[in-house]
C-alpha cells in the first residue's frame, strides 16, 4: 500500500474536558498517513484516481474546529473516519497534539495515534 502523508495541519478547537479548554480554545496539530494504490493515479497522471490531499486538509480542520469532544481520542477517531470517506483511502494513521495541554509539569507535546482502516 502507498502512503501519502499530510504533517503539521494547525487548527484551533474547543476540545478537553476542562471549562477553560472549551471557553478558550488551543491549537491542535494533526498529522495524517493515508493508505492508497497511488498506481492507477500515476500511470495514468489523473487526480481523480488519487486522494486530493488539499481537499482532505480541508476537511480535517474542519473537523478540528467543529463540535467539542472532552479527549483528543475521540477527534483522532472522527478526523480517521473522516478520512476513510474518500473512496481510494484503505487506511489511515491519525497522529492528534495537543501541545497546549493543561499539565502541570514542563511537557513538549501530548499526542494520541491510532491507525483505522476500511476492513
Amino acid at each position: 500500500m502507498d502512503r501519502v502523508a499530510l504533517r503539521g495541519l494547525k487548527a484551533r478547537g474547543h476540545h478537553g474536558v476542562f471549562p477553560k479548554e472549551r471557553e478558550e480554545g488551543q491549537t491542535f496539530i494533526v498529522d495524517l498517513v493515508l493508505g492508497l494504490d497511488t498506481r492507477p493515479a500515476a500511470a495514468d497522471d489523473d487526480l481523480t484516481k488519487t486522494v486530493h490531499y488539499g481537499i482532505v486538509a480541508e476537511e480535517v480542520v474542519a473537523e478540528v474546529e467543529g463540535e467539542p469532544v472532552n479527549l483528543i481520542e475521540t477527534l483522532a477517531e472522527r478526523i480517521a473516519h473522516t478520512c476513510l470517506k474518500h473512496e481510494g483511502v484503505q487506511e489511515v494513521e491519525v497522529c492528534v497534539h495537543k501541545p497546549d495541554a493543561p499539565i502541570t509539569v514542563p511537557f513538549d507535546d501530548v499526542t494520541v495515534t491510532i491507525t483505522r482502516s476500511r476492513a
